[in-house]
């Protein structure tokens, strides 16, 4: 089914949606809030520019947006998939529990804030171009993977990455130099074991965004863990 967004605000364009059957394809959207919010069932496609909030909540639909997306990006989804073939604005994957983001160009503030896992539950956020400052603020589980392919001059992260992380992994595909990290986590280069948990991941990245997987895997990762001792770990998780 295919739907034309024009001249439909972000109520009916979300009825329309959840009334559909079979794969959706939505065509210029601009700027619809709320986009497929808690769908379970769905795959669909998404042409044109959705509004904040896309895929909040999201139970296991798989989205794909052909160009860029706004703020809130997976807002506490909880499984499916979301793939942005361009860029998102700020607070991607906040408080994301479970399922995969994948950004092929760069994110803005507060990317994978509050990340969470549980059980099976284990959360991806993979940004392909840089991130902006607060990455992985407050990350208590799941994977944040940063691939630095976007061609500037600026760091691969901005300011106060991993600022109260206390669960969790992220890897950088950096050597980090220059780069200040707080005191409560271990900054170290990634070892096999971490490329080989990451590498499913960077696999469906470059399938996604017809990328080269040697290319990727040419250049150090570092990898950002919590200190076991860290003092943000006893007021947010039950020892």
């Amino acid at each position: 089914m295919t739907i034309n967004a024009t001249d439909l605000d972000y109520r009916e364009l979300n009825e329309t949606l959840r009334n559909s059957r079979g794969k959706c394809n939505i065509t210029n959207c601009l700027g619809q809030r709320f986009l497929a919010a808690g769908i379970s069932d769905k795959n669909i496609t998404v042409s044109g520019i959705p509004g904040n909030a896309l895929g909040a909540y999201l139970n296991g639909a798989r989205i794909e947006v052909m160009g860029n997306a706004q703020d809130a990006v997976g807002d506490t989804m909880n499984d499916g998939s979301i793939v942005i073939h361009g860029s998102v604005g700020d607070a991607v994957g906040y408080a994301m529990r479970g399922g995969r983001i994948y950004v092929q160009g760069s994110a803005g503030y507060r990317a994978g804030i509050h990340m969470k896992a549980y059980k099976e539950k284990q959360p991806t956020l993979i940004i392909g171009g840089k991130a902006g400052s607060f990455l992985g603020e407050y990350q208590a589980g799941g994977m944040i993977i940063v691939l630095g392919l976007e061609d500037s001059d600026r760091p691969i992260v901005g300011n106060f990455p991993s600022t109260g992380m206390h669960g969790g992994k992220m890897l950088l595909r950096s050597d980090c130099k220059g780069i200040h990290f707080p005191h409560q986590v271990h900054v170290r280069p990634a070892d096999k074991e971490d490329m080989k948990e990451a590498s499913h991941y960077l696999r469906h990245y470059c399938t996604y965004f017809n990328f080269d997987l040697q290319e990727l895997l040419d250049h150090p990762f570092t990898v950002v863990t919590p200190d076991s001792s860290n003092p943000y770990r006893q007021m947010y998780v039950a020892n």
